[in-house]
């Protein structure tokens, strides 16, 4: 098999740039921009339009799939619109500050991600072209390259990449996209406060003919864990638990009901610390089932378990201990538990966090956020987030080593291998066991790695 790598770049340009900020992916793209200011504009968005705006919510997936580009006033690289961009193909330009207010609806404009980590966005359609290139035989390399991914209507024309698997697969798009209603809204249904979510999620529950929301969830979500499962079957898919924030959380129907307003979701109620609370363990027995349903009747015994933001070892012992209550026993039809590196202690402690793991997997996003103090979703503090700060480099370089003496794995699933070459080649040198990266870039990757195997 052949594949395919392509290359964009600008036509000679005399075009002043309109608005500038931080590049994601590595296309071009042009059209009719509309700049939308809230949720009432959502519906006048037409396919193949830009999608202009102040800051994106979660639940406006949907339309980033229409998009032919984004551009947003705040945002860093690893903000959610960030990466949902990155792993759907679609370029962007965010952070730029001034884009709601330098562009208008119906102009026509050229987003330019093609050069560097600024990405231009131009008054006007500018000429490019498109240089394709054909890769007869790929390099093999010494370490596993996989993608990141959590679309399951993609995973069919994903699992054709020349990838060892999926390091991370996320939860969170399939809630978002094809549950679209709170768990615990789901469970507690004819109780709700707002009679008005009730008559939605009742709809939804008889429109997908479940007897309960109950049903619902664990079903719809274990069919789209499935597909991707079952498209890349042999390979290993590694699903990260779910990890959504709680303003994130809120934005599902029904949301409002269950959720603390937090000043700093990043930092709070996340990850592993909710998975035994009283508040929301019943919701995480449901995700459970779902996965186990995968392994043991949807084909994908070839499903792994990824566990976030783990902030302790007692936190540690408790989710392995629910995650076996809940059927899914460590070892048991050769099931693996990994563990992601993204808090300090997760450093400090990792030959004690190794040893309660079947291995490690760097989150170079949050890590790198917790070690400088960044908020890695400030546009102000954009210029300070760098996975390749000699802090971060340090710490990675030394849980590497702890892992690798406790004979166990480590990979790594952040953003940082897909947005640089150049550490990919650092991870590789020292010596990790795999990286992930976003489907744009495997090939890219696979070529640049292959000079340092």
């Amino acid at each position: 098999m052949s594949y395919t790598t392509e290359i964009y770049r600008l036509k000679k340009n005399r075009r002043p740039v309109v608005a500038s900020g931080i590049s994601i992916g590595n296309k071009i793209s042009q059209g009719k921009a509309r700049v939308i200011t809230d949720k009432k504009g959502l519906s006048k968005f037409r396919a193949g339009e830009i999608l202009v705006t102040s800051m994106t919510e979660p639940d406006w997936e949907p339309l980033f799939k229409k998009a032919s580009a984004i551009v947003t006033d705040s945002g860093s690289r690893t903000a959610h619109i960030a990466i949902v961009a990155r792993e759907l193909g679609v370029p962007a330009v965010v952070g730029t500050n001034i884009a709601t207010q330098a562009i208008h609806t119906g102009q026509k404009i050229t987003v330019d991600c093609s050069q560097s980590d600024v990405g231009l966005v131009y008054d006007g359609l500018i000429p490019f072209t498109k240089i394709k290139t054909n890769l007869r035989k790929l390099p093999s390399l010494k370490l596993k390259l996989m993608v990141n991914t959590g679309a399951p209507s993609q995973a069919e024309s994903l699992a054709t990449l020349p990838s060892d698997g999926v390091g991370l697969a996320r939860l969170e798009f399939i809630i978002n996209e094809q549950i679209k209603v709170h768990p615990l809204a789901l469970l507690n249904a004819k109780t709700l406060k707002d009679k008005k979510t009730k008559r939605k999620i009742k709809k939804i529950i008889a429109q997908t003919h479940h007897k309960s929301g109950r049903d619902f969830y664990i079903n719809t979500l274990a069919c789209g864990i499935a597909q991707i499962a079952n498209a890349f079957h042999p390979r290993e898919v590694i699903v990260r638990l779910s990890d959504f924030k709680t303003n994130e959380y809120q934005h599902l129907l029904g949301g409002d009901e269950f959720e603390p307003y937090e000043q700093n979701p990043m930092l709070g109620w996340r990850g592993a610390v909710r998975y035994y609370d009283a508040r929301f363990i019943d919701a995480f027995a449901m995700e459970c089932k779902a996965l186990k349903k995968v392994r043991e009747k949807l084909g994908g015994d070839n499903l792994n378990i990824l566990v976030p933001f783990v902030r302790t070892l007692t936190e540690a012992k408790k989710v392995l201990k629910l995650l076996d209550k809940n059927g899914l026993k460590q070892g048991r039809n050769n099931l693996k538990i990994y563990m992601m590196v993204e808090v300090p202690s997760n450093v400090i402690l990792a030959d004690k966090f190794i040893q309660l793991f079947d291995g490690f997997s760097l989150g170079t996003n949050d890590l790198t956020q917790l070690i400088l103090r960044v908020d890695r979703g400030s546009s102000y503090l954009a210029h300070l987030f760098d996975e390749r700060d000699e802090a971060v480099k340090k710490i990675i370089k030394q849980v590497i080593s702890v892992t690798h003496k406790s004979k166990k794995t480590i990979g790594v699933c952040g953003q940082a291998p897909s947005d640089f070459p150049e550490f990919a080649k650092f991870l590789a040198r020292e010596g990790i066991d795999s990286i992930s990266v976003n489907p744009d870039t495997v090939l890219t990757t696979r070529l640049n790695l292959s000079k340092t195997s």
